[in-house]
């Protein structure tokens, strides 16, 4: 590993730690009287129990690329010690919070984070009754989204900040939930061409993991974002596509237990990604017709699965998936390398470093 990129995500381990205890005392403080104590009614356990399930999958940890973007934007042009870093780092991952557990239902998913989705938290609860599961479960992320804009709103940070931070958490979210629609949408064709998958990519993950955290670090840093959105466009979609590609080549060729949730599940619910996509191409009529018969099906086996993953691999699928997630992760250090004579050096040497981890981290 070069230096540079190893101080690169020394500042990114520094950032997770640190945050890691500031949210656990954010969770603290909304039970707090002498906190930001959120009100909930006075009888009933339904709403406790749900604080208590976003608090547990909000702090089960994760990358926290987001906080580490949102922390190094600020310092792009600011020294530490910026006010509302710590608000807006939590208020984005409550929003990833609120997209983790409506994933997860969507997906009917039973493991997250090397723990039961909070969907199927419920659903252990409530064997008998599925729909209050699926209302439970529902709520508790809607808890999470509007908590997110809470946080902001109740910071403290002069008005206009607050706002104009408020406005660009909630444009997100509305985002946001329009790619979750693509998403689904995508799985209703054969297969989908690649601007089909790129605007999956950005309204459904990169608007919010790295253009959103790349913008309010600048408003929490008291610099106005809009001047220079093009090009944090650029680099953020470069950047979320090349983490995409390798979250799709770590859904069929990563490890189970760095992951932290068993591989395959974009097979077996026949999503079509940019895996899928790649191995259509080159099966030939008996392995795609394999291919066929395992999307979508929920009890495709392991062993389905290590005999697509030999395909994969006799075809060259993952050689070429890497290749093209390093193509994009190399397009947003270069455009990265553009801010240079603008922006303070160590802020920006840190982005053009974090694209190579981002396709060589291992969940």
């Amino acid at each position: 590993m070069n230096e540079a990129l190893h101080a690169a995500l020394q500042r990114a381990s520094r950032h997770q730690r640190r945050f890691e205890t500031r949210f656990a005392a954010y969770f603290d403080s909304l039970t707090d009287p002498a906190g930001g104590k959120l009100e909930t009614p006075l009888h009933g356990a339904f709403p406790s129990r749900a604080l208590d399930l976003v608090r547990d999958m909000s702090l089960r940890g994760g990358k926290r690329l987001r906080v580490v973007l949102l922390n190094e934007a600020a310092a792009l042009v600011a020294e530490d010690g910026v006010a509302g870093l710590d608000e807006a780092a939590i208020s984005i991952e409550l929003l990833h919070t609120h997209g983790l557990i409506h994933d997860d239902i969507i997906d009917n998913s039973p493991v997250r984070r090397g723990g039961p989705s909070t969907y199927y938290a419920y659903r252990h609860e409530f064997p008998d009754q599925p729909d209050t599961a699926l209302a439970l479960a529902l709520l508790a992320g809607d808890l999470a989204a509007f908590l997110s804009l809470r946080v902001l709103l109740t910071s403290g940070l002069p008005a206009d900040r607050a706002l104009a931070m408020a406005a660009v958490l909630a444009d997100t979210g509305a985002g946001t939930i329009t790619g979750q629609m693509i998403d689904l949408e995508r799985d209703f064709h054969p297969a989908p061409d690649l601007d089909f998958l790129h605007a999956v990519t950005e309204f459904k993950s990169t608007r919010y993991s790295v253009l959103a955290p790349l913008r309010l670090g600048l408003l929490a840093a008291g610099a106005d974002h809009t001047p220079y959105d093009t090009e944090l466009r650029r680099y953020a979609t470069a950047l979320g596509i090349a983490n995409q590609i390798h979250d799709d080549w770590l859904d069929l060729f990563g490890d189970p237990a760095a992951l932290g949730k068993p591989v395959g599940s974009d097979i077996r619910s026949g999503r079509r990604s940019y895996v899928l996509r790649a191995l259509t191409a080159v099966c030939d009529d008996a392995e795609r017709k394999l291919l066929d018969e395992a999307s979508g099906d929920p009890g495709c086996d392991d062993e389905t699965l290590d005999r697509i993953r030999r395909i994969a691999r006799a075809h060259g699928v993952d050689r070429q998936l890497r290749a093209e997630a390093d193509d994009y992760a190399r397009r947003a250090e270069a455009e990265a390398a553009t801010w240079r004579e603008r922006w303070r050096p160590e802020a920006v040497a840190f982005f053009e470093h974090m694209p190579a981890w981002s396709v060589t981290r291992d969940r």
